[in-house]
């Protein structure tokens, strides 16, 4: 079933969140943790974010710096997959352009499809922290903009290979959903700009759209409000993720280019311990999410990296 579908079926806020694939070598027992904590709320789905390689350096023998490529949280695939049988929930693993070629693609919509998982997020991704991760070998090798990856993955519905031979057997199409900003993509020159691209990925096919992290609730009624007058119609989801330190004031905003709101800086800037700015956090994203609800919104999702317990005490008092 598809997530518009599992979404629409709910009579009240449907409930999701995200989650990471663990550190290469540390198993599932923490990723196991994040869900027991938060799987009694009737999460209708799970994300899986899926973490391109990138550059390190180590120093030789002889003193020089070697660099070479690693995947830190490799396995997306493959978590996604033990999560949906352990659990039974359905998950929705992130597919991205940026660190993959067309060919790897290609092959992950294989394994997505044997293994009967279906629902995606079609994602550009974060652009390499070294120059040159993805620069493709050839024109065209890579997907450059989530755009050009929904284009793929739409060939690929249509029973089409990359390389333009045809399927011989065509399995259950994807459906996906896509990112949007509340309050701007860092690389868009402006809102309208950022607005059209969402716009255009929905007329490409994608189902839904689910949120940046936000804090300011006007900005997510704003950016629906205008988008909805271009015509755009699919859920837009919003997606929330509590802050919990005194760190996190200027960290979160630098990390994510979000706003945090005056009245929510006032009330940081007397905690004086990590503890207050967790109550806080939590405070903050009960009455977020509340507000949420009232105006209707479809489904919430919440970012669980260092928040599962945060998610737990707000998911209590709203849902």
């Amino acid at each position: 079933m598809r997530i518009i579908e599992l979404i629409a079926q709910e009579e009240r806020t449907a409930f999701s969140f995200e989650v990471l694939p663990p550190m290469k070598g540390t198993g599932l027992d923490r990723l196991r943790t994040v869900v027991d904590k938060l799987r009694e709320f009737d999460p209708k789905y799970i994300n899986i974010t899926t973490h391109s390689a990138e550059y390190v350096y180590e120093e030789r023998a002889d003193g020089l710096m070697q660099r070479h490529a690693v995947r830190r949280r490799p396995g997306t695939v493959a978590v996604a997959a033990a999560l949906q049988y352990e659990y039974g929930i359905p998950v929705v693993p992130h597919v991205l352009c940026q660190g993959f070629t067309r060919e790897e693609t290609e092959y992950v919509l294989l394994d997505l499809q044997f293994l009967g998982m279906t629902n995606i997020l079609a994602m550009r991704g974060d652009k390499p922290k070294m120059p040159n991760l993805s620069k493709p070998l050839q024109e065209g090798e890579v997907n450059e903009h989530a755009t050009d990856l929904i284009e793929q993955i739409n060939d690929f519905n249509n029973g089409r290979f990359i390389d333009g031979t045809a399927m011989k057997e065509q399995g259950v199409p994807f459906s996906y959903g896509v990112a949007c900003y509340p309050e701007r993509h860092e690389e868009a020159p402006n809102m309208e700009s950022d607005m059209h691209w969402f716009k255009r990925k929905v007329e490409l096919g994608a189902d839904y759209g689910v949120t940046q992290l936000f804090y300011n609730n006007a900005a997510y009624f704003d950016f629906v409000g205008q988008v909805r007058a271009m015509g755009v119609d699919v859920p837009i989801i919003p997606g929330i993720k509590p802050f919990s330190k005194l760190s996190q004031l200027t960290s979160i905003p630098k990390t994510f280019r979000v706003e945090m709101p005056e009245a929510l800086t006032k009330e940081a800037y007397k905690c004086k311990t990590d503890e207050d700015a967790y109550h806080l956090g939590v405070e903050w994203g009960i009455a977020q999410c509340k507000e949420l609800i009232a105006h209707g919104v479809p489904s919430i999702h919440f970012y669980s990296m260092g928040a599962a317990e945060s998610i737990r005490e707000i998911a209590r008092a709203v849902y």
